[in-house]
């Protein structure tokens, strides 16, 4: 079992860059969203974190949703539905949470200085039961999908932040929820016949990836030893 680095050792190797948004959606509603996380080496860490997201990094992370991370600054991006496709970009620092102090395990351990965090739906909620129930609402009840990247209207925003170096893993990370099945079809239907994918996919399943953030901490421990371990391979 590999050593499991404290978060405040973390925080003194790695900085984390994200943008915010939100959605105003025809029915009068709001959709708080982050549609990229760029965990970035602090020695690596261009002068210009815009040139973050053109940059091409040593891994991309997809997971199921941006969780509890959020800005550490004011952030006031708001687009309206049917402008979605023209969503720009602007990074600002951001406060991690414990699924991306994960990934900065996996970074250690695999010599990564730059990891790309995409998700298969933008939407910020913290609790995994509550984001189901929202995704699910929204979606029925006002036709929205591009709250995920992976939607058909996000295609050249999709392309640009798969941009990676030409080794670098896509690695799964979404969970092994079959509430998920919507949007992990949405994303695999983009990505899975043109890169390969990678991650702890669930025995007897075709398309779960275990979640880096299992309840028990031993469960945590080994889910970064057998990524590291996986990846090495």
């Amino acid at each position: 079992m590999l050593e499991f680095i404290p978060a405040e050792q973390l925080k003194k190797y790695f900085e984390v860059f994200g943008h915010f948004y939100s959605v105003d959606l025809k029915s009068g509603e709001k959709i708080d969203c982050r549609s990229v996380l760029e965990i970035v080496s602090s020695q690596r860490k261009p002068s210009d974190i815009g040139l973050l997201l053109d940059d091409s990094p040593d891994a991309i992370f997809i997971m199921m949703n941006p969780g509890s991370s959020r800005p550490l600054v004011e952030v006031n991006n708001f687009i309206s539905e049917g402008l979605i496709n023209q969503l720009e970009v602007s990074l600002v620092p951001t406060k991690p949470d414990t699924t991306q102090y994960q990934v900065m395990r996996v970074m250690h351990y695999c010599g990564w200085h730059h990891v790309r965090v995409l998700n298969i739906s933008d939407m910020r909620d913290p609790k995994s039961g509550s984001f189901v129930e929202r995704y699910n609402d929204i979606e029925n009840r006002t036709g929205f999908s591009a709250h995920s990247l992976f939607a058909d209207n996000r295609s050249v925003e999709l392309r640009r932040k798969l941009n990676k170096k030409p080794e670098a893993p896509i690695v799964c990370a979404w969970g092994v929820s079959s509430d998920l099945d919507p949007l992990i079809e949405r994303c695999l239907s983009k990505v899975a016949s043109s890169f390969e994918l990678t991650g702890l996919m669930k025995p007897s399943t075709e398309n779960k990836y275990f979640h880096p953030l299992p309840t028990l901490q031993k469960d945590k421990e080994q889910w970064v030893t057998n990524l590291v371990t996986h990846i090495s391979a």
